[in-house]
């Protein structure tokens, strides 16, 4: 078999564990390797998440080898061993054909090549193969790209972007994720192919696009995909391509989705039904949704020197944080204090006020019904903006004093 060859001295634990499916399909005679992301994470000394293992045995001779298997995604050749403490999923190798719908193949079929199976993989630093003895099996130039930093299609980019469209969102993830540039026929496939991301379901555009952001160069990320046009075809982002060019040309370094999110919708200038439309559309989880709406509320707040107890504590100091976080790149203000001032609240939470509407109604200062409610909140803003103390003959003085007025 062509192609280079590099043997790992010390495989990570993570396939060591696993080296008893390997073994085990081989000594029935059949090909198996570790492949794809793990092999690729392995070389670029980052942590592995999913052990994934292709071999020349078909779905039901895998099956035979083994007491514990599921059908995960039995059609594509994917079988899920259960019977080693771990579930490992084992493809079968296989070729592709006939993509109607721009995302799966319509036809899988099984082969017994190596070779073969690697040739239907996105990138070449996707397309090695490792086996149980460390050797890495590199057809396509994978080893090369890596150490040149470069993301490459394996074969004809526009063959591949044709077949996933997700692949081109995958390519800029990359290239943010690991400070990698795309090579210039690559690039110029994502660029010919752009519209075709609006075949693929939102889901998959958000997972990817997140992590994109996340990556440790997300301006190079955020600025290939307005080179290549995909951001036209995400949503709200189409009429937004001054804002998007601010954003990619000014300096951060965010930490989670909701601040991923939050330096959009504060750029974007967006009030809360704009933000929760917009991020519903992205088809983003209710929590981050609030998260959001919380911490761009702060980054108005905070540029505007606007900011006091109340809307930090209404924030909470996971937002505060976030907040902070999106800012202190591009903010020169004492962004610290603004934690501190949060530490130094009275209360962080409606549930440490030392009073209850059950002992308010008890004192008979008040009987249950709407204005009990509103006594409370007054209460809990006037703890909060230090205009009362948060004891209890205090408390119990303020709720009578406000339901004399």
């Amino acid at each position: 078999m062509d192609g280079d060859t590099v043997r790992i001295k010390n495989i990570p634990n993570e396939f060591k564990l696993a080296l008893p499916i390997l073994r085990k399909i081989e000594a029935a005679g059949y090909e198996a390797y570790f492949v794809g992301g793990s092999v690729r994470d392995t070389l670029l000394n980052r942590p592995i998440h999913d052990v994934d293992i292709a071999t020349s045995a078909y779905p039901s001779e895998v099956k035979a080898l083994f007491k514990r298997t599921v059908d995960t995604g039995i059609e594509h050749g994917t079988v899920m061993i259960l019977d080693h403490g771990t579930g490992y999923e084992v493809t079968t190798f296989r070729t592709e054909s006939g993509y109607q719908d721009y995302r799966r193949p319509d036809k899988v079929t099984f082969v017994r090549s190596l070779k073969e199976d690697l040739k239907r993989r996105d990138f070449t630093i996707n397309a090695l193969a490792l086996s149980e003895d460390g050797q890495i099996t590199d057809l396509f130039g994978g080893l090369a790209d890596m150490k040149a930093k470069i993301i490459r299609a394996v074969g004809n980019p526009e063959e591949r972007f044709n077949e996933d469209a997700l692949r081109m969102m995958r390519a800029v993830r990359f290239a943010s994720q690991l400070n990698f540039k795309i090579e210039p026929q690559t690039l110029s496939g994502i660029y010919d192919h752009s519209q075709l991301l609006k075949k693929i379901a939102v889901e998959r555009i958000h997972t990817e696009f997140v992590k994109m952001m996340l990556g440790q160069d997300a301006q190079n990320g955020l600025t290939l995909m307005i080179k290549s046009h995909l951001y036209q075809y995400v949503p709200g982002f189409t009429s937004r391509l001054i804002e998007l060019q601010k954003i990619a040309n000014a300096p951060f370094d965010l930490k989670n989705e909701v601040q991923v999110w939050s330096l959009f919708t504060s750029n974007f200038r967006f009030q809360r039904e704009q933000i929760a439309l917009f991020l519903k559309n992205w088809k983003t989880a209710n929590k981050i949704i609030n998260d959001v709406i919380l911490t761009t509320e702060l980054i108005f707040q905070i540029k505007s020197q606007k900011v006091n107890n109340l809307n930090l504590y209404w924030a909470g100091r996971q937002n505060v944080l976030n907040a902070v976080d999106v800012l202190s790149r591009s903010l020169n203000a004492n962004l610290d204090d603004l934690l501190r001032a949060y530490d130094r609240l009275p209360i962080t939470d409606k549930r440490q006020l030392n009073i209850t509407g059950g002992e308010l109604i008890k004192q008979k200062i008040l009987s249950p019904g709407p204005q009990l409610g509103k006594t409370l909140a007054e209460l809990e803003r006037a703890v909060v903006l230090g205009q009362v103390k948060n004891q209890r003959s205090a408390l119990i003085a303020a709720a009578i004093a406000l339901n004399k007025e």
